[in-house]
């Protein structure tokens, strides 16, 4: 936790009202997301038990199944799931785009629009992503045979899980991670994962406090859990004798029915308060205006969903069970980076966020109070416009003169610090400018800051950073296992358990 969310809670908690941590929001929200609530029997390894998933508040569909001991029944849902969730993915590989690719010289295409997938919480995704090792490789034929739609769901829920992991992705998001990124509470973190508590402190009904609200979203009779987890009251008291009472009907049409829907009103009033939050909580999110930013990396998730529907397309095989050495050295390196320039774009674009970075000396922001915007630099063998700017700030710098910075309204015009003087009132920090100015050695009008500019200066960089260089597959060390054998699919594939 960082200092100013340390700060924000303790003021949230003083207030009783929440607290924002940033002034924009960093998460792209679809005009159709499908939200899903899943609902999974405790002491089972993953095993569905319900769901309350649609793209329309006031049209959920509700999927149940009625022994989740039951293999079959288990992949009827999986059956029902994956039309509800292919046909969604399906209606958005319609309408394509024509983007420049390699500085305009080539031109590829990508849909312009990509489905998103709202689960509550953090075990929400985790739900997803066993989901899908679940039922990606499985068959459509033979023993242990599934619906044809079965192992698609299942390769379309391991993509989406895997760009969970993404920074700065927003194909599935966990709605407690997506609010907790924009307000600090005054509760606990282990309490804001509780969307009712959560939502209880940003949004609290009228005529409560923050603090009140989040008291009573406790109670599980009001606010039954978010998933997948159930209460274990509901569970001893409702759920086991609904299931018991559905196993006892067997052979007997009529009473399985009644059984059955005894067993799915009882699962909708668990589901359908979380349900409420779900929609509650994208409108609340909706009320910020969007970061510069995210349009960028929605075009990201984009092309990422662009991709992969043409690689199914194309009749791509499943997401293997695990990586390989390489593979995984692989993701791991675009995961940093890409959590590097994710980091930058929330603080370059949200001044809330870089005052984080200020407080800890990695940015700083000041007032221009000296300008050489005509320096010429000759000491190479080619004479380069160079302004010198100094910049008073009274934040604490511990940047290193040499180190490059780059102003937030300026980001292509680098900078570098020169020299950093202690003064009566703050530190004079000496800069060189460099780009963004013209080609010739006068600049262009207005791309130097001007005396008396307001400018915020940190080393965060969002440009393009080199993948680091790994070995072929095939020459994979014998310290990680050697070179992979190639996968075959192959019948043993569906002899896998459920989890």
């Amino acid at each position: 936790m960082s200092t100013l969310t340390a700060l924000a809670r303790a003021q949230a908690a003083s207030t009783a009202a929440a607290q924002p941590i940033a002034t924009l929001r960093h998460v792209h929200i679809s005009d159709r997301p499908l939200v899903f609530v899943p609902l999974m029997l405790a002491g089972e390894a993953n095993a569905p038990l319900a769901a309350m998933v649609g793209d329309r508040s006031a049209a959920p569909t509700l999927l149940v199944v009625p022994q989740p001991r039951n293999r079959d029944l288990r992949f009827t849902f999986a059956g029902e799931l994956a039309d509800l969730v292919i046909r969604y993915i399906d209606g958005f590989r319609g309408v394509t785009e024509a983007v420049q690719a390699n500085r305009g010289r080539e031109t590829r295409y990508r849909y312009v629009q990509a489905p998103q997938v709202l689960v509550p919480n953090p075990p929400g995704v985790r739900f997803v992503r066993l989901l899908g090792r679940s039922t990606r490789l499985r068959r459509s034929y033979g023993r242990y045979a599934v619906d044809p739609s079965v192992p698609l769901l299942g390769q379309w829920l391991t993509f989406l899980g895997e760009r969970a992991e993404h920074p700065g992705s927003s194909m599935l998001l966990a709605m407690t991670e997506a609010l907790g990124m924009h307000w600090a509470t005054g509760q606990s973190a282990v309490e804001d994962g509780n969307l009712a508590a959560l939502m209880g402190w940003i949004d609290p009904p009228a005529g409560l406090s923050a603090t009140v609200a989040a008291a009573a979203a406790e109670d599980p009779l009001t606010w039954p859990p978010a998933g997948p987890a159930t209460d274990p009251t509901f569970d001893n008291e409702v759920l086991a004798p609904a299931i018991a009472a559905y196993d006892r009907a067997a052979g007997d049409d009529g009473a399985q029915r009644r059984a059955l829907a005894a067993l799915e009103t009882a699962l909708a009033g668990q589901l359908r308060p979380t349900w409420d939050l779900m929609w509650r909580a994208v409108e609340q999110l909706r009320r910020l205006p969007e970061g510069s930013r995210v349009a960028s990396r929605w075009a990201a998730d984009r092309d990422a969903f662009t991709s992969y529907a043409t690689y199914l397309q194309e009749g791509g095989l499943p997401q293997p069970r695990r990586d390989s050495a390489v593979a995984a050295a692989i993701r791991l390196d675009r995961l940093e980076r890409a959590q590097a320039a994710y980091d930058a774009q929330r603080a370059l674009d949200d001044p809330l966020v870089m005052a984080e970075y200020r407080m800890v000396g990695e940015a700083f922001a000041g007032t221009v109070v000296a300008a050489v915007p005509d320096r010429v630099d000759s000491s190479g063998p080619k004479r380069k416009l160079r302004p010198h700017i100094t910049v008073l700030t009274r934040d604490p710098v511990r940047l290193e003169p040499g180190t490059s910075v780059v102003a937030p309204p300026r980001v292509q015009q680098r900078a570098q610090i020169v020299s950093l003087s202690p003064v009566e009132s703050g530190t004079e920090v000496v800069l060189e400018l460099s780009g963004g100015m013209g080609r010739a050695l006068t600049p262009a009008p207005g791309s130097v800051p001007a005396l008396g500019e307001d400018l915020c200066y940190s080393a965060l960089t969002e440009s393009y950073q080199p993948p680091g260089r790994f070995p072929l597959r095939e020459e994979t060390p014998w310290t990680h296992g050697g070179p992979p054998q190639e996968y075959v699919p192959s019948d043993d594939d569906a002899v896998e358990e459920w989890s």
